[in-house]
């Protein structure tokens, strides 16, 4: 991941695992000594599960994409954070092999091909988890989760649902090995995974997830969701007697009956 300038106000900033400041503060990850650039700006906190950005100090201006920023909020490539007058842009690198030649130990990128901003050309790659809407207004919906994912009633969520009972910023979900990690965001009438409330927890595929009464179902691509089924009914299927033991009805009259006619032949001559 990194931090791009097109204003060239800074040069690209690679961001690693942990907390970024960028201000005008000396010991911040990006120093930016510009009017109205506050000493702790934002925030971008980066960890495996994807990055967020947050600003430690009220009075900063700061947008995702056109939108003001009052919490952490998810970032996702390529979206666009503005602050005092400043355009950054936030890309996911993809690591490459080494071009011949290059120390080794030095991260390197693929050709920007193009890009005037110099961001990597990215392989796309499908969501491990999705949620699905089971109820109301979601119902039939479904949700890849890439990356850590609001859900809430605010349309700054990365999941909205304009439902009164689901609160601004209800929770957030976060991608882990074994399914979403679960945090609610302090909600008025709670967050619960199979029915149990929650503070934090872990959502495993097949798991129900439940912001007050509008639930998901987490799936994994490829998982078949199955519906409850009674028994297969069983056809009997009826066995002819043995002909080699029985004889059948309708022979057995053909045979007296002709057995009769021959005997009142006899009797009459």
């Amino acid at each position: 991941m990194k931090l791009v300038f097109p204003g060239g106000e800074h040069g690209a900033v690679m961001l690693a695992g942990g907390v970024h400041r960028i201000g005008s503060d000396p010991g911040g990850a990006v120093v930016l000594a510009l009017p109205g650039v506050l000493p702790r700006h934002f925030e971008i906190h980066v960890a495996a599960a994807g990055a967020n950005v947050q600003r430690p100090e009220s009075t900063g201006d700061l947008t995702v994409n056109g939108r003001p920023v009052d919490a952490m909020t998810a970032l996702r490539n390529g979206d666009q954070l503005g602050f005092a007058g400043i355009i950054a842009r936030f890309v996911v690198v993809e690591a490459t092999r080494p071009s011949p030649g290059a120390a080794p130990g030095v991260p390197q990128e693929r050709p920007a091909s193009g890009d005037d901003l110099g961001a990597t050309r990215l392989r796309a790659t499908p969501p491990r988890f999705v949620l699905r809407g089971v109820s109301g207004a979601i119902f039939g919906k479904t949700y890849a989760i890439g990356s850590a994912t609001t859900i809430g009633r605010s349309a700054e969520c990365d999941i909205a649902i304009p439902v009164d009972e689901i609160s601004r910023r209800h929770a957030i979900v976060r991608p882990i090995p074994q399914g979403l990690a679960v945090e609610d965001l302090g909600s008025s009438n709670g967050t619960f995974i199979n029915n149990r409330r929650v503070q934090t927890g872990q959502l495993s595929p097949g798991d129900e997830l439940r912001l007050d009464q509008v639930r998901f179902l987490l799936v994994a691509p490829g998982m078949e969701l199955q519906q409850a089924q009674g028994p297969v009914p069983t056809v009997e299927v009826a066995k002819e007697p043995d002909s080699g033991r029985w004889m059948k009805p309708a022979a057995l009259g053909v045979i007296l009956a002709s057995a009769a006619f021959i005997a009142w032949l006899v009797a009459t001559r």
